[in-house]
């Protein structure tokens, strides 16, 4: 029709990357996969049941992802909702989850998000730290308290190592095992380095939960996805046998580690001037 506008296609996640090379995540999605975070849809459910979220809450997500978390806190209906994505692609799936006003997917680096200072009451990400170096992982925390008002209520969900006391060769061994992989870095830490992480970015842990690893053990996949969400993985993963093997390797990977990864999610409070 003359003078209507072109309709853009959103862009697809890992667009021109074969699903053999792509990062594991990407390829997961593209399958079909809602839902990645560690320990599968219930520690996502129970953190954000113990982040109480309500009527005058302003709440930001680093990296939403495909928005199954981002339904539940809007369930609590907040005053204001900001998701912090990576890239326009993640940001476009995101902001399929979206219902009202006052709630908006951005583009920004989650160490630098560029919103204001105290602008949020609860702020929550889940398997984002655990992709990030050391120094990374410190500036993202130093940036949810910036973005915190005092006692603000900030959660994680991430890839645990086990146990505490896990010898440095073999974090070393897991981590680059883990890279090669899933085509991501992926740099866990144990318990201690958890709650050390946020001790040190000004925050008190009140709510621990850790589980194994459950991504893609298949009674979780079913749980997550429903009967006939697997069964449209199953059916794409058919559909693209080039898959196949890498799926079979990450499988093997998470089964050779499954007693010494595992799933954490921490619920904390950003520590206040006088508790200082």
């Amino acid at each position: 029709m003359a003078g209507s506008v072109p309709i853009t296609p959103s862009p697809r996640l890992g667009e021109g990357l074969s699903l053999r090379r792509m990062p594991a995540h990407w390829m997961l999605g593209r399958l079909g996969k809602r839902v990645m975070r560690p320990g599968g849809f219930g520690p996502s459910q129970r953190m954000i049941e113990e982040l109480g979220i309500g009527a005058d809450d302003d709440v930001v997500e680093m990296w939403p992802g495909l928005g199954r978390t981002t339904a539940l806190a809007l369930a609590g209906n907040p005053r204001s909702y900001v998701g912090i994505e990576r890239g326009e692609a993640e940001a476009a799936r995101a902001r399929a989850a979206l219902t009202g006003p006052r709630q908006e997917c951005l583009v920004a680096p989650v160490h630098r998000t560029g919103l204001a200072d105290n602008s949020a009451s609860v702020l929550y990400g889940e398997a984002l730290l655990t992709l990030e170096p050391a120094a990374r992982k410190a500036e993202i925390v130093a940036e949810a308290g910036r973005l915190l008002r005092p006692d603000g209520r900030y959660a994680i969900h991430e890839l645990l190592l086990t146990p505490d006391g896990l010898a440095e060769s073999a974090k070393s061994e897991i981590q680059a095992t883990l890279t090669k992989v899933l085509r991501v870095g992926a740099r866990p830490l144990t318990r201690t380095e958890w709650h050390r992480l946020l001790d040190e970015g000004g925050f008190t842990v009140h709510t621990e939960e850790t589980c194994p690893l459950l991504l893609l053990d298949p009674r979780t996949v079913i749980s997550d996805e429903g009967v006939a969400g697997t069964a449209g993985i199953l059916a794409r993963s058919l559909a693209h046998p080039q898959v196949l093997p890498r799926l079979a390797r990450i499988w093997r990977t998470f089964h050779r580690y499954r007693d010494q990864l595992g799933a954490i999610t921490l619920v904390a409070r950003r520590s206040t001037a006088d508790s200082c």
